[in-house]
């Protein structure tokens, strides 16, 4: 019966570690397209609302190409110590 329930924690820790890790990488593309998903949110809302979204379109246009450009901008000998 220990045996069960010490399989049954370890179930557990291994749901919470794989939760921590989706949730980081959510954070973390957050971080890089959050502009551009809330700009395109509101010009959607200002769209079904009836009002002209196109402001919130290019916002939305001009924050990709800059999370884009931030991409580029490191290579992985930025992180070797070089």
């Amino acid at each position: 019966m220990k045996n069960k329930l010490q399989q049954l924690g370890q179930g557990m820790t291994e749901y919470i570690i794989i939760v921590a890790l989706i949730a980081i990488a959510a954070i973390a593309v957050y971080g890089f397209f959050g502009d551009t998903v809330r700009n395109q949110v509101s010009a959607m809302t200002q769209e079904l609302a009836g009002q002209d979204g196109s402001e919130g379109i290019k916002a939305a246009g001009t924050a990709a190409t800059s999370a884009g450009g931030e991409q580029g901008s490191r290579t992985l000998s930025d992180y070797n110590g070089n």
